[in-house]
């Protein structure tokens, strides 16, 4: 069975972008007689605010994206990203990792990779300190146990993962034993999602999920990294943008009909 997701974060209201993620994975899927589903990519709890789980499943009636199944929240399922974290610990593949984020932020000469400076592997190989680490992810460690890998984009065909595209991602921070590269991952294979639509702004991530897919023995899914709702000065829409929100929109008369179609044409108009 085809089964696709729409994984929200519930920190602020969806706005054209997210749609449009939901109405690719929606289609994709009711085309082909499988199920969507809606999870809540909620681990940033310091910026979780209970109100928006609500008003992401009110916005997503109203477009009518109706999804199969009760939502899961990662919150629920921290002691399965915690089993996942210590099969990388046995394997050997991650390390402590007790950098601060200002010390990270004032390294210089620091690798670049696409979504900024790359962590240079401060701690890999250090010794066990005092206090709660993050883990990070060895991923040159990781690249000699799996080989090369690769996974299928319905855009970009089939594609070779580069282990060292984001670095030495940290798969469990210090508040929380986990992060979003290890939660997705276990969650996608837990619910048997079958095929991955998302922005094409996380296309660099599955370079790391591949792999982690691969350690823990988990099924490859397919991908469509589709593309990306623009504001006026080309920049992808973000949830500060509130002119751009469904619950603006909404409030302003527009109709489910209008939003859906000024999505139609890939996304790229706004209303």
């Amino acid at each position: 069975m085809i089964i696709t997701r729409f994984a929200p974060s519930p920190t602020g209201f969806l706005h054209l972008g997210h749609a449009l993620a939901a109405k690719v994975a929606f289609d994709f899927t009711k085309s082909r007689q499988g199920q969507f589903l809606l999870r809540f990519e909620d681990i940033d709890h310091t910026r979780v605010r209970p109100h928006f789980y609500q008003a992401i499943e009110e916005d997503l009636a109203w477009l009518d994206l109706q999804w199969d199944e009760v939502p899961w929240k990662q919150l629920d399922r921290i002691p399965q990203y915690q089993d996942a974290l210590e099969q990388l610990k046995r394997l050997g593949v991650v390390y402590p990792c007790y950098c601060t984020r200002r010390e990270i932020q004032n390294i210089v000469n620091a690798p670049q990779g696409p979504e900024g400076p790359l962590y240079p592997g401060t701690c890999r190989g250090g010794p066990t300190l005092e206090g709660d680490p993050a883990w990070r992810l060895d991923c040159k460690k990781a690249a000699a146990l799996t080989g090369q890998l690769t996974f299928s984009d319905q855009r970009g065909g089939q594609i070779e993962v580069d282990p060292e595209l984001l670095g030495d991602v940290v798969l469990a921070r210090k508040d929380i034993a986990t992060s979003y590269h290890l939660a997705v991952v276990v969650d996608d294979a837990a619910q048997q999602v079958s095929h991955v639509t998302r922005g094409e702004d996380l296309l660099p991530s599955t370079h790391v999920h591949r792999l982690l897919q691969a350690l823990l023995k988990l099924p490859e899914p397919e991908y469509f990294h589709h593309e990306l709702v623009l504001d006026e000065n080309g920049q992808r829409l973000a949830k500060r943008n509130d002119a751009l929100s469904i619950r603006s929109l909404r409030e302003k008369g527009k109709t489910p009909a209008e939003v859906l179609r000024a999505l139609s044409s890939s996304g790229r108009k706004l209303i």
